[in-house]
């Protein structure tokens, strides 16, 4: 799946990409155009489904008994709190304000990864169940409009994830 380019057209690539690669799960990078809105620059909402894959938001999240945790949702989907709550074992779950993201995550907002987010502060991973309809799944390479395509069987496997329904 990982896709050559010659030296010219070579990006520089992000942590995650040098995760997957070191851990030698195949992956196809794609690079989106960006828009600022109100000083927050992120990825235009645009279509959930790219190369006919499923594009994923990865949202930071605090739970009240557990700390941090990371819920990944289809793009056009939400987030449903009260089922994450429950499959993560908390009474209450929030997402981290955007003034913590950084400091919390690692990352910025349009660029949080579970891959990079797993590797770097171990947090708990839950993918949506529709991961399970899907052979392959867009997820953010850890910069605002970058993503990989990569299996969701090689993701559950890399950073433990729990899968379960969390889609409202």
């Amino acid at each position: 799946m990982a896709k050559k380019k010659n030296n010219k057209d070579k990006l520089d690539k992000t942590l995650v990409e040098k995760i997957l690669d070191q851990q030698k799960i195949p992956y196809e990078q794609h690079i989106s155009e960006i828009k600022e809105d109100h000083g927050v620059a992120q990825v235009g909402l645009g279509n959930p489904i790219l190369d006919g894959h499923p594009v994923y938001k990865t949202l930071a999240l605090e739970g009240n008994k557990t700390g941090p945790l990371v819920g990944v949702v289809p793009l056009d989907q939400h987030l449903d709190m009260k089922k994450i709550a429950k499959v993560s074992g908390n009474k209450k779950c929030e997402m981290i304000p955007l003034k913590k993201l950084e400091k919390t995550t690692g990352y910025i907002h349009g660029a949080n990864t579970p891959i990079g987010i797993y590797h770097t502060k171990k947090y708990p991973i839950y993918l949506d169940a529709s991961v399970n309809d899907t052979d392959g799944m867009w997820v953010s390479s850890g910069e605002v409009g970058r993503s990989v395509l990569v299996k969701p069987a090689d993701l559950i496997k890399l950073v433990k994830a729990t899968v379960a329904d969390i889609k409202e």
